[in-house]
């Protein structure tokens, strides 16, 4: 037999305690009902247009905001002509002639500290037949986590001098370097090129920060090619510049690039280049550090901060922090 339910429709016949039935009234009537638009009060029926309308404009305002955000975004463009901090006031300058470029604009400066220190621009001349052995510089900005670092350059020549070349972001008076501003076309490219007791005694000394003197597995041809590429891009900033960003273009992710054009075999980025305090470990690993040692004794070995202390008043100062310390 099917019964009418309890509910008022067919179906097996449903027993109801005395407190179910209420209680399931109450549910039903509370329960919001409905309404087709032409049940709707007139009141609703007149307010319906205004709200979606309201919506729309919401939604418009919004568009034209995001336009106008997109063109001011695309009319800001790099210069070279801003009020810079002393160390990045001047930019490099290569000129090639055969197997000789002279190089201007290379920073010497001598540290006491970040405020305290006294200036020094040169000019010199290099024979990139002599050109013998390149460096990778690694510089971990903290101590309990390598993640954020500064890396750069040194390129060795057979008459014991020595160029680096730092990519930096170009900073103006007042300006201080931020990780979020570097996203936002805050700071200009800028390719500085110094000698070692100005760039390594920066970081050591001023900063203190840990600094390792990499061997690279490199051949003086692969070597001369790859200068000659980081000068010439440091000398293109002249007359075209760029901005630098945090993630795209900042010190790792250019020299991976100088790398990759002059390379046999193309390196990967990845995490270690967007942390470059665990670059080394991305060399280590692709065979580029010149070394028979396992990581962390090649840490330990090329870590030059005592050494730097040592050599700080030395004449040979690049040759004497290679120089490996005594067991």
């Amino acid at each position: 037999m099917v019964g009418r339910g309890a509910g008022g429709s067919d179906g097996p016949a449903r027993r109801w305690s005395a407190w179910q039935r209420p209680v399931w009234r109450w549910l039903a009537w509370q329960r919001p009902k409905r309404r087709r638009p032409e049940q709707r009060s007139p009141a609703r029926q007149r307010h319906g247009w205004p709200r979606r309308a309201s919506r729309r404009a919401a939604l418009a305002l919004a568009l034209l905001l995001v336009a106008a955000e997109a063109v001011r975004w695309a009319s800001i463009h790099p210069r070279n002509d801003r009020q810079w901090i002393s160390e990045q006031s001047m930019m490099p300058e290569a000129r090639f002639a055969g197997s000789r470029v002279d190089v201007s604009g290379i920073r010497c400066f001598a540290w006491q500290s970040p405020w305290n220190f006294t200036p020094c621009w040169t000019q010199r001349s290099y024979d990139l037949d002599a050109l013998r052995t390149v460096w990778f510089v690694l510089a971990p900005f903290g101590k309990q986590w390598r993640g954020p670092a500064h890396s750069f350059l040194s390129f060795g020549f057979a008459d014991s001098s020595y160029l680096a070349i730092s990519v930096e972001a170009r900073k103006e008076l007042g300006e201080t370097y931020s990780v979020w501003k570097g996203l936002l076309k805050r700071f200009e490219l800028l390719y500085v090129v110094a000698d070692e007791r100005d760039l390594i005694t920066l970081r050591t000394c001023v900063h203190g920060n840990d600094v390792y003197v990499y061997p690279v597995c490199a051949s003086p041809e692969k070597a001369r090619a790859l200068l000659v590429e980081m000068l010439q891009r440091a000398s293109a900033l002249r007359e075209r510049p760029e901005f630098y960003n945090t993630l795209t273009s900042n010190c790792t992710t250019n020299l991976l690039r100088h790398v990759n054009r002059v390379a046999t075999r193309k390196l990967r980025g990845g995490w270690r280049v967007l942390l470059p305090g665990y670059s080394d470990q991305l060399a280590f690993e692709q065979g580029l550090i010149d070394t028979n040692l396992p990581l962390g004794q090649a840490r330990e070995r090329f870590r030059v901060n005592g050494r730097v202390a040592r050599c700080l008043d030395d004449a040979h100062f690049s040759s004497c922090i290679r120089q490996a310390d005594a067991p």
